[in-house]
């Protein structure tokens, strides 16, 4: 599969059932998502392994197991570009609800996740999942 918007939309899903072998073949090796924002996981991701392992994987232990809701509001794709638009909802560590709706811009090569730009409320994830970070 090498549509754009279905390596997108099987990548999300992927990340929505926990299936984290096709969340590691969706990306080129040399991929990269920017996270925009003053939080600490606000910067520009170089690498399959740092997007999964630690950008992704990261945000695992934020959140309480087994609570991760996501889910699939639209995509809008152009050429090898999709913008998808999603929700996600979860129980934090912290004894609050993350609630938030995102964006996503995916550019997809040879059947791969080439870069990502991802938009959210960035205050909620602050407040949410950072509580006292400055």
């Amino acid at each position: 599969m090498t549509d754009p918007r279905t390596v997108v939309v099987r990548y999300i899903e992927a990340v929505r059932d926990g299936d984290a072998d096709t969340v590691i073949a969706s990306f080129a090796e040399d991929a990269s998502w920017h996270y925009p924002g003053s939080l600490p996981i606000s910067k520009i991701w170089n690498g399959r392994d740092a997007i999964v392992n630690e950008f992704l994987g990261g945000m695992g232990p934020l959140l309480v197991p087994g609570t991760l809701e996501i889910e699939l509001i639209s995509t809008t794709a152009e050429g090898d570009r999709v913008v998808a638009e999603w929700t996600s909802k979860a129980e934090t560590v912290h004894g609050t609800t993350y609630d938030n709706r995102c964006i996503g811009i995916y550019t997809v090569r040879d059947g791969r996740i080439t870069s990502v730009i991802e938009y959210a409320d960035t205050q909620h994830v602050a407040a949410v999942l950072f509580p006292g970070a400055d």
